[in-house]
């Protein structure tokens, strides 16, 4: 988002205040590192289009998740699964404090299928708080370490690992679809490289040689979302890079190809779960 290198990996969350606050790296080599701190509602209802691993380290962490409702105290970790809705809030006054790693699902895939007997599918954790050792471990030492490719490897690995201990079925049931690797790769990387306008579905047939249809159902089977879904998170985490250097919404909205300034508000909500004027206020600790 902001920059290669955040802050966040060397500010601990111990430094509580009254004022809410989030800090975050620009995805890189597929992860994203994300801390903040909140009192009260931090999110309203939205969906990330990468697995979401969370370890709590200050106060109580609420959120609404595939219909119940769930606590998660110090030392536990969330786990939510790409494209499910959640929500995020303070359970009690103190406030909440938290790490999370963003890790697209594609290397999640990729890694998962060294470790497996037969192909398999992408993990799905049915119980999203748990105290998983090997995934609060792989938090806590991408936060200390380095951000470089290999340390990312082996990152991804252990976050692999973590989520097919959380969900074992993975490794007994093989996975009955036919992928067609290589293109859904070319897919992935041509729609990471139209990140400040619209793709149509003759575009990706024309590189990727699969009909729309099939595309869509193997591209969600790899990558755990939609084409559409996909392109949409790359748009509006350009927009993020943008909003964290204090351009206005107009210009931000503009660039990353939306109709207009309401459009990308509404967009922006709905996948972040604030707007994007509150984004950028939670981000100003940061810059000063």
């Amino acid at each position: 988002m902001l920059e290669k290198h955040s802050k966040a990996s060397g500010v601990g969350l111990e430094r509580l205040c009254a004022q809410d606050w989030i800090q975050s790296s620009e995805a890189e080599y597929g992860v994203e590192f994300f801390e903040a701190w909140f009192q009260g509602k931090a999110y309203q209802k939205h969906r990330h289009d990468t697995y979401a691993i969370c370890l709590t380290t200050t106060g109580v962490l609420a959120f609404d998740y595939r219909g119940t409702s769930e606590i998660s105290l110090p030392g536990q970790v969330v786990v939510l699964h790409p494209d499910e809705v959640h929500d995020g809030y303070a359970g009690t006054e103190a406030g909440f404090g938290y790490r999370q790693l963003y890790v697209e699902p594609a290397l999640i895939f990729e890694a998962i299928q060294t470790m497996c007997p037969h192909a398999c599918s992408l993990p799905f954790v049915r119980t999203p708080v748990a105290l998983n050792r090997t995934l609060s471990a792989a938090i806590i030492s991408a936060f200390q370490g380095t951000r470089e490719p290999l340390a990312i490897d082996s990152l991804i690995v252990q976050v692999a690992e973590g989520l097919l201990e959380a969900d074992p079925s993975c490794k007994q049931v093989p996975f009955p679809r036919h992928l067609d690797v290589p293109a859904l790769k070319r897919a992935r990387q041509y729609l990471d490289a139209q990140k400040t306008r619209v793709v149509h579905s003759s575009e990706l047939e024309a590189v990727t040689g699969l009909s729309r249809y099939e595309l869509a159902r193997q591209f969600r089977a790899m990558c755990g979302t939609s084409p559409y879904r996909y392109l949409l998170m790359r748009r509006l985490d350009f927009a993020r890079q943008q909003l964290a250097q204090s351009r206005s919404l107009v210009e931000v909205a503009l660039e990353a190809g939306f109709a207009d300034q309401a459009h990308f508000s509404r967009m922006f909500k709905a996948t972040f779960g604030i707007t994007p004027t509150r984004y950028r206020a939670l981000r100003e600790p940061e810059r000063s």
